[in-house]
């Protein structure tokens, strides 16, 4: 295995750790009803476990939508990974968009309740699918 091998697995394992990281500042976020920025919280847990997939498979982008592009078209449509796992990160990035450039935005506890556990399935998803696929 090369440096850059290394390196590159090293750097897998330190997206699925931030993504996890990421749940506990949602828990905070919610108790203390900060809404908006959970949902925030809420896509970039996702989106670091995507990041995690997009190094395993060399994908390199700078762009949100290109990456969850990239992830529909390679594991959901290909039939990888279950396709409402598609309809998850697409709804949450939709979501922390309006949150974070729209006025006046405001979520409800239970719709950002429920987007968490579905971050939280869908983390555990990627990390499962990243394990079996080494």
């Amino acid at each position: 295995m090369s440096i850059d091998d290394q390196n590159r697995l090293d750097l897998i394992q330190y997206r699925l750790a931030e993504a996890k990281d990421t749940q506990t500042d949602v828990e905070l976020l919610i108790s203390h009803d900060r809404l908006r920025a959970a949902v925030n919280r809420i896509y970039y847990g996702m989106f670091y476990s995507l990041l995690a997939l997009a190094l395993k498979y060399e994908f390199d982008t700078s762009k949100h939508s290109q990456l969850i592009g990239w992830f529909n078209k390679m594991f959901i449509h290909e039939g990888y990974i279950d396709s409402k796992y598609g309809k998850i990160i697409t709804k949450a990035y939709n979501r922390r968009t309006k949150g974070d450039y729209d006025s006046y935005v405001e979520f409800d506890l239970e719709t950002v309740k429920q987007m968490y556990e579905e971050m939280k399935d869908f983390t555990d998803t990627i990390e499962r699918f990243l394990i079996n696929k080494k």
